[in-house]
């Protein structure tokens, strides 16, 4: 018997030392992604940064469909350059999909000539398509295949926020990509646009009586 004793500590301990696989290859994406019903408005909550210059807060982005399939997104945001200049932007991107339906290419551009530009991976993590999403991109890989330079959103259809249900399972989503706790709140104050302020109370409000911890 002292050998099947010995063989439940090796996988104890071998258990215990189990490391999660943050490989970017190995995140999982939503199943049979729907554009369609991921089309509409979607408030961005939170977010987690990448290097160099992004949008900032007042965050809102509008997907849509086209009759051929194709998915499109404007977004708005207030975005600081020259470390002291504050911009509200205006910003475009198309999707070009791939084998998976969760996964796309998305070229981005600024309105504005000044405004960042490029052509990064765009996943859809996951989302009901009703309350909640969770996006994610990388892109710069390590050579071990973790990401060295990555972004995220959680986006709400509701201003006001996540129902308890939605957030637990973005934490969880948040903890398979390796990036619990490095979220941020976004604030939308209406600073970018009329169609924002009839929310940025409330939306302010909910944020600053959450605690960022126990959320991201």
């Amino acid at each position: 018997m002292e050998w099947v004793w010995a063989l439940v500590l090796l996988a104890a301990v071998g258990g215990g030392r189990a490391e999660r696989d943050c490989r970017v290859s190995s995140f999982r994406v939503k199943e049979n992604f729907d554009k369609a019903r991921f089309s509409g408005l979607w408030y961005a909550i939170a977010k987690k940064d990448p290097e160099g210059l992004f949008l900032q807060d007042n965050i809102i982005a509008e997907f849509s469909v086209d009759e051929k399939g194709h998915m499109s997104a404007t977004a708005k945001g207030r975005v600081r350059l020259l470390s002291n200049w504050e911009v509200c932007a205006d910003m475009v991107g198309t999707f070009t999909d791939t084998e998976d339906p969760a996964k796309f290419k998305m070229k981005y551009w600024g309105v504005a000539s000044f405004l960042q530009k490029g052509n990064d991976d765009h996943w859809i993590i996951d989302t009901d398509y009703k309350t909640f999403a969770l996006q994610y991109s990388c892109r710069l890989l390590n050579l071990d295949g973790t990401c060295a330079d990555s972004y995220s959103f959680v986006f709400s259809r509701d201003p006001n926020g996540l129902t308890p249900e939605a957030r637990k399972i973005v934490r969880q989503r948040q903890e398979e990509l390796c990036l619990e706790r490095q979220y941020r709140w976004i604030e939308h104050n209406g600073q970018c646009g009329s169609d924002q302020r009839p929310f940025a109370k409330t939306l302010t409000s909910y944020c600053h009586s959450t605690s960022e911890r126990n959320f991201l």
